[in-house]
């Protein structure tokens, strides 16, 4: 599947994503696709799912058209190797404070010469079709699939600058629970430092030639960073957009 997240990125156009946390029925791919969104996040950070489930999610998002992105709960190949085979567009790795941890992203996420992705190709990945050149379709993956960074802490606004100097790393995505938590300004989006460190991330990206992003859970609180020039961000998550569906119409049943 032609990655068009990467190509919007490439045009300059902002996408917006959703987080699916909590349901894992695979037709949800279809679904946000229908809705709108330019790519969905699977959470395998703080979720539950198991590998069947993601596998199940991936293939429906191939069939429907839309990117699939799964957050990983830690840096391992096994972890890395098994959800790049599942077909996912890209990774998201959480609480990344360090150049080593984005490197070893880059490792095992990338095949040579960028990385050391063990090949396998008559998988998920490839829609089970014949590969006619395994070194233009492994160079077509490098080029294509997305890595994301999760910027949580002050260390990994300390490190930004280096860690996006790393060639395969495309985005730095703002957490603002954790990132506040860990600044002792939990939740105060409006405090000057939390915006002075997110306003960082994305000068930082972008002089790099990367992107940046930020998971808010309304657009009002989204929209000041798109403003701002974030164009990788994700907006709500499933059961957010279920819970406050399902409280505004029973508020207006239950007056």
């Amino acid at each position: 599947m032609k990655n068009t997240l990467k190509q919007k990125l490439r045009n300059n156009e902002a996408v917006v994503g959703t987080m699916i946390t909590t349901f894992d029925n695979p037709e949800l791919a279809k679904i946000l696709k229908v809705c709108g969104f330019d790519f969905f996040v699977v959470d395998c950070e703080h979720g539950h799912f198991d590998y069947s489930a993601v596998g199940n999610i991936c293939s429906v998002a191939r069939e429907a058209g839309i990117p699939a992105v799964v957050r990983i709960p830690e840096v391992r190949r096994e972890i890395v190797l098994k959800y790049m085979e599942m077909g996912a567009t890209g990774l998201l790795l959480p609480n990344c404070d360090t150049v080593e941890q984005a490197t070893a992203l880059v490792e095992y996420s990338k095949y040579f010469p960028m990385g050391n992705r063990g090949v396998s190709l008559l998988r998920q990945h490839t829609g089970y079709e014949k590969i006619d050149s395994a070194t233009e379709y492994m160079k077509q993956c490098n080029e294509e699939n997305v890595l994301m960074i999760q910027v949580e802490s002050p260390t990994s606004v300390e490190n930004l600058d280096k860690i996006m100097s790393i060639d395969g790393i495309d985005s730095a995505f703002v957490g603002p629970n954790d990132l506040s938590q860990s600044m002792g300004i939990m939740g105060q989006y409006d405090n000057p430092r939390f915006i002075e460190a997110v306003e960082y991330v994305i000068t930082t990206a972008k002089a790099k030639g990367k992107y940046s992003g930020i998971h808010m859970m309304s657009v009002p609180t989204l929209q000041p960073w798109l403003d701002k020039g974030m164009t990788f961000s994700l907006l709500g998550n499933d059961l957010i957009f279920m819970m406050n569906a399902a409280k505004e119409n029973l508020s207006k049943l239950k007056k």
